[in-house]
């Protein structure tokens, strides 16, 4: 199942959910991306949000105005939907309108393989190949990894630091997947310092020595985190 949280208020973008890109509202152009790969439910802090997801015929569910997460918010919509242990969620950023599918479906691969494999903790996530220039945004968070894929720190600074002139820059995608049981279980461990230090939640699990399989994908989709991002988005359907 794909689940998207969506909420109203921003901080730097108030109400960014609901912009129009080319006549639809993010959210909703976001939830129509993917909804030919899985059953899509919108979790929502806000009628608002629920009504507009309707009107475009999108399933959504109101959820608690007080989660401090997206991965909070899908834990909720997951509970009230009484989905099984083994079911497998991927959480799409409601602020993501070109997500590609297939990295969508690239990490389904991977939370199936890990299911396969009988890993006690499933969570995966993605990442793509980045430039120099491109790593120094703060706005892009970077990604290190292990020798077996899995994440050992994400940062919005410009990590690993270039020492000898080789370095080499991932940028994460903001796309996670969990199985139902991990995400109780991600949900139910204590905040990390290092998690409000960055803001960046995927860090609580870094924390907790907990692993994040990471998939490479191939990816030119961008998030919408200002209103310049929304004109560069509407600019594309010109």
């Amino acid at each position: 199942m794909i689940i998207i949280p969506a909420r109203l208020a921003s901080t730097r973008f108030p109400q960014k959910v609901l912009a129009e890109i080319d006549g639809l509202p993010m959210v909703v152009r976001t939830a129509k991306r993917v909804a030919h790969l899985d059953k899509v439910v919108v979790a929502a802090d806000d009628e608002i949000i629920i009504k507009k997801c309707k009107e475009y015929g999108i399933d959504a569910m109101l959820t608690s105005t007080t989660h401090k997460s997206g991965t909070d918010r899908i834990y909720e919509c997951a509970s009230l939907l009484d989905l099984p242990d083994d079911e497998l969620i991927i959480n799409v950023q409601a602020d993501e309108p070109f997500i590609e599918p297939d990295v969508v479906k690239s990490l389904m691969n991977k939370l199936k393989e890990l299911q396969t494999h009988q890993r006690e903790f499933i969570m995966g996530s993605c990442y793509n190949s980045i430039n120099t220039e491109a790593a120094t945004d703060p706005n892009l968070v970077k990604v290190v990894l292990d020798a077996e894929g899995n994440a050992i720190y994400f940062s919005r600074a410009k990590i690993p630091h270039n020492q000898s002139g080789e370095a080499v820059y991932f940028g994460h995608i903001g796309i996670y997947g969990f199985s139902k049981k991990s995400l109780k279980e991600f949900c139910n461990l204590s905040d990390a310092p290092i998690e409000d230090i960055e803001k960046l939640e995927q860090l609580r699990a870094i924390y907790h020595q907990k692993k994040i399989a990471m998939v490479k994908v191939a990816s030119t989709g961008f998030g919408i985190d200002t209103k310049e991002d929304l004109t560069r988005a509407v600019e594309i359907f010109l």
